[in-house]
Formats: structure tokens, C-alpha cells, sequence
């Protein structure tokens, strides 16, 4: 079936229907900048354009950067505070007029890399990880998502690993490549040593970039991948999250 896939970041909200049989976009991508602040109304009215630009009348999946529990957004660490322990499906069901589905971006990511990705039929432990404003982590269990694992909280040497290993902190601190290479892999080892993942899948923007950065990073033991669907993969996890339970898909 197809659904309505929309993915809030810190920095643009973009969406677009997919078909869920196959994981591909119906549609190309229509992106607009994320309100600064990103107060909930302001966000579900920006949500609302991306429904309208596509006369869509369907289901509608929606991610969020933040810990979701049936619907509610529970942090908001890259947001305005304002959605800490709000009913985000409501909100975004009164904008929209739709029905909602909302979920955790990494999550989604997540998701979408298990079901079309890098992580398609691997069986074991799968870490997906997206490096953007911060870093958000999906944990995928012999291809069943273990929900809102935020492990870009987890501190190292006294810093939370997103403030010195996200995209944002390599373009904040001018950081080369290599350099963020090095900080991602401390990150990355830090991971191995509490979880020994069967495979690490490199998402977000940075996933475009990968012959930049992943020539640096060794880690034995553990693959590390860029994640095939880049940019698009919160998107389609959107979208297949808010596929219907008596719906069919793969």
C-alpha cells in the first residue's frame, strides 16, 4: 500500500509517498526548513503543508527526534522542550485531518534499513546509527526493532557521544573528515564493547559521504556499513510503521 512518509530533523522536514511493498518513493521529496523554535504548533503546521502539497488523503507515518511511547513524545533533546510528554499523534492528527503514526527518526531509520537496507535478511545484533544534529541509534533484533534506545546519550570520557561525534559537532568544530573519523570510531567501540553488534549501519547525511570517513574507521570483529537508502530511510520507516497491522507487506 502506499503511505504518506514525513521525517522532522532538526534542520528540514521532509516527506513523501511510498510504496511499502517495495520501500520507494511515489513522489520526489518536498523539504521545508524546520521552524525555528520548533514549537509543536509551528512544527504540526509545517507538517500540515507537507500533507497538502501532496493532496494526500491516506495514513500518514511521522517521525520525531525524541523517545515516542504510543504516540507521546517523551524527550525533546534537539527540539523545544514544549514536546517533552505531549500527545504528538493528536496534535499531528488535529493538523492534518489524517490518521497518524509517530515514531522515533533513528527508529524509523531503522526500520526502513532492515526491511530494503543495508540490514535486509541479517540475522543477529543490528546497530543503525544516524549522524546528524545528533546522533540517533535504532537496535534491531533478527530484523525486530527494540524501541527508542538513544544511545547518543551514552557518555564517554564525560561527554555525551553526540555532542562530540554528530555531523553538527564535526561542522561546528571544523573538524576534518579524518578527524571525525577518529571521535566516531571511540564512539563505535564503546558500543562494540557493551553490545557486539553483528553489524554497525552508518546513516543520516553523512551516509552520502561515506568514502570520506569510513576509510578511517576500523573496527574488527563488527562491519560498518553506510546505510543504503541515505536520506531517505527515515521517510520510508515512516511510511511502513504506519502500514496497517492487516495490511500485507514484506
Amino acid at each position: 500500500m502506499d503511505v504518506l512518509g514525513i521525517d522532522i530533523g532538526g534542520s528540514g522536514i521532509k516527506g513523501a509517498p511510498v510504496n511499502t511493498a517495495d520501500g520507494t518513493l511515489l513522489a520526489e521529496r518536498y523539504r521545508i526548513p524546520t521552524p525555528d523554535p520548533s514549537e509543536p504548533d509551528a512544527v504540526a503546521d509545517t507538517v500540515r503543508q507537507i500533507v497538502e502539497h501532496f493532496s494526500w488523503t491516506g495514513p500518514v507515518g511521522i517521525t520525531f527526534p525524541g523517545v515516542v511511547v504510543d504516540g507521546v513524545t517523551r524527550t525533546a533533546a534537539n527540539v523545544d522542550h514544549a514536546w517533552i510528554d505531549l500527545d504528538a499523534r493528536k496534535l499531528f492528527a488535529d493538523a492534518t485531518g489524517r490518521d497518524v503514526t509517530v515514531l522515533n527518526d533513528a527508529d524509523a531509520a531503522g526500520v526502513a534499513e532492515a526491511t530494503f537496507g543495508a540490514g535486509h535478511d541479517r540475522g543477529g545484533l543490528v546497530l543503525v546509527l544516524t549522524f546528524g544534529t545528533g546522533i540517533g541509534s535504532a537496535m534491531i533484533m533478527n530484523g525486530v526493532l527494540i524501541p527508542n534506545t538513544e544511545f547518543g546519550h551514552i557518555e564517554i570520557d564525560g561527554h555525551e557521544a553526540e555532542h562530540r561525534a554528530s555531523d553538527h559537532a564535526r561542522e561546528s568544530h571544523d573538524m576534518s573528515w579524518e578527524k571525525w573519523a577518529h571521535r566516531v570510531q571511540e564512539y563505535l567501540e564503546h558500543l562494540q564493547a557493551l553490545m557486539s553488534p553483528a553489524l554497525f549501519v552508518i546513516g543520516g547525511g553523512v551516509s552520502k559521504k561515506a568514502d570520506k570517513f569510513l576509510p578511517h574507521i576500523e573496527l574488527p570483529g563488527t562491519p560498518v556499513v553506510p546505510a543504503t537508502l541515505q536520506n531517505n530511510a527515515g521517510i520510508i520507516g515512516a511510511a511502513l510503521a504506519a502500514v496497517p497491522a492487516d495490511a500485507i507487506r514484506p
